[in-house]
């Protein structure tokens, strides 16, 4: 069964932060809102959960998961960003972007694409997560909560736990989301970034 918090969207209660931290630590899948739809989240160096949450999206290794940072200074430390990549990120982000770069040592190499060495990295727009990342102390990891066989995401909480209360630990409710995914750029080739999905954010805000 399933924890429930009910967080305030705009001053969320530390108490009930600090106790889904404490779930996340313990090795917890959450569901999360984001700036985009909720995403399961769960500890970046916690192996047994990152292979509970591909089960429960049933995603191969192939699937790039996506590590939330608290900002660009954070994310810095797990990919390796040039001034170019910079200028876009700054750009993007606090926001609805999934950047992909090239990771660093700091990443775990079972998390990176297992041909290319890159990780989805993203700084999202969303007071409740961003206190969340502050109280959990690192980034976490995680993927955009679409059901096994369907194409659109779930961001009502209630109908999260319903579905999923035996799969994850916990539920952070902070109302609905936008029911739209990140928008997802790769910028680990040499050449152009690269669109790889269209989602809530704008190219043309990346001047692209």
């Amino acid at each position: 069964m399933s924890q429930y918090f009910e967080v305030h969207p705009d001053n969320p209660q530390p108490r009930l932060l600090k106790q889904a931290a404490q779930i996340l630590h313990g090795g917890g899948i959450v569901a999360v809102p984001t700036d985009s739809s909720y995403a399961l989240a769960c500890h970046l160096d916690d192996k047994g959960a990152a292979e509970r949450l591909r089960r429960i999206r049933q995603v191969d290794d192939k699937h790039h998961l996506t590590l939330l940072c608290r900002d660009l200074s954070e994310l810095a430390t797990y990919a390796r960003v040039d001034n170019r990549q910079y200028r876009l990120l700054k750009l993007g982000t606090p926001g609805p972007f999934t950047f992909i770069l090239e990771a660093t040592k700091e990443v775990p190499r079972r998390l990176s694409h297992p041909s290319r060495r890159t990780i989805g990295l993203r700084v999202p727009d969303h007071r409740v997560l961003q206190a969340l990342l502050a109280e959990f102390g690192q980034p976490l990891l995680a993927t955009t909560l679409i059901p096994p066989g369907e194409s659109e995401p779930m961001n009502e909480a209630e109908a999260i736990r319903d579905r999923f209360e035996k799969q994850l630990q916990a539920v952070v409710d902070a109302g609905a989301c936008p029911m739209q995914p990140t928008t997802v750029i790769d910028l680990s080739q040499d050449d152009a970034p690269v669109l790889v999905r269209q989602g809530r954010g704008t190219a043309a805000a990346l001047g692209l």
